[in-house]
């Protein structure tokens, strides 16, 4: 391949499996790849919310030089947009090369403007622009290396924290890999619409299971045979990721949240990954408070945003004022009516 050969770029064909197979490889062999990276998101995002994924491939030469796994996102609600990656925490350009990144942009930019959104978002660990907007102080990302001895880890807690962990042993909590969806949904609806926020629809979490069915488990714990509280985490190179959890009421007296994690982590060791990635949190939020309490040290996400038709980037989280009156009264919804609403909603919130 020579450097003089021009860039072109093309789209994934998440049909093909050897086609899948060449990015996932690109995805696993590059420094920066994640798990959300990866071409099964785009199967994942057609299927559960009917957004169109828009996978770039960037060859020079014929070889694969650079990707950007993006969906476009339409909402009455929340705007038009085109994301990468969307419903994830990472995401953004992967390349080879400065002209690589070039051609990703140009024909990620020309995608907008022919689909009229409101902006691109791409949402990396570190900042790869200097000309385009970034908020780099609303999300941090924990990301810790896994001691090889189960002990050093649990040591490596910091002490009250550790000893939320003792006390969820001291309540017999039992852990077991269950890979149970409809008993993890029913767990992690009630939380969710317990915290203001609309549920995303089965569906969804039926498909990330099935598309990425040797890179997941559902852990759950139970306090004398009655689930209190579960985890979907999903696993990448030598990485656990828990992204999903939900609880019963009572798994707060129970500290069974801090055991579930502990669970994890313990698992993974003895399974020999190597980096426990905890996920983003917004600044300021008791889950940001909650992970730096384990011995993680946060780490600022740079989003970075090209408006398109939109002047201004739409501030859309829940730590936006004029959403709290909506959080509240989400709340206080019937469960069945919040997981009847919910899934119309949350499709929107990618």
């Amino acid at each position: 391949m020579s450097a003089r050969q021009p860039v072109t770029i093309g789209e994934l064909d998440s049909g093909d499996p050897a086609t899948r197979q060449e990015w996932d490889a690109f995805v696993e062999a590059h420094p920066e790849g994640t798990f959300f990276h990866r071409a099964g998101w785009k199967t994942v995002m057609e299927r559960s919310f009917g957004h169109p994924g828009r996978f770039l491939v960037a060859r020079q030469g014929g070889l694969l030089v650079g990707l950007c796994p993006l969906v476009h996102l339409r909402s009455r609600l929340f705007g038009n947009t085109l994301v990468s990656n969307a419903f994830c925490v990472y995401g953004g350009p992967l390349v080879k090369s400065d002209a690589a990144l070039t051609a990703l942009d140009e024909a990620a930019l020309k995608l907008a403007r022919d689909l009229q959104v409101d902006h691109v978002e791409y949402r990396l660990r570190r900042p790869l622009h200097e000309s385009w907007e970034v908020k780099d102080d609303l999300y941090a990302t924990f990301r810790k290396t896994i001691d090889p001895d189960v002990d050093a880890n649990l040591k490596a807690i910091p002490r009250k924290q550790r000893a939320m962990i003792r006390k969820g042993i001291k309540f017999g909590l039992d852990s077991q890999v269950e890979n149970d969806l409809d008993l993890f949904y029913r767990l992690f609806a009630e939380s969710v619409r317990n915290l203001g926020t609309p549920v995303f629809a089965k569906t969804y979490m039926r498909s990330l299971c099935e598309v990425f069915a040797e890179d997941h488990d559902i852990i759950v714990i139970r306090h004398e045979g009655e689930p209190v509280t579960a985890v979907l985490s999903f696993y990448f190179r030598d990485e656990v990721l828990p992204y999903y959890a939900g609880s019963a009421p009572k798994a707060r007296d129970l500290a069974a949240n801090d055991f579930m994690y502990w669970e994890v982590m313990r698992r993974a060791c003895e399974r020999n990954y190597r980096l426990f990635d905890f996920g983003r949190s917004k600044t300021g939020t008791g889950s940001h408070a909650f992970k730096k309490n384990w011995g993680f040290t946060p780490e600022q996400l740079s989003y970075e945003y090209r408006p398109v038709n939109a002047k201004h980037i739409a501030e859309i989280n829940p730590l936006n004022p004029k959403y709290r009156l909506a959080i509240s009264a989400w709340q206080r919804l019937p469960l069945w009516m919040a997981n009847t609403l919910g899934p119309l909603i949350s499709r929107g919130l990618g």
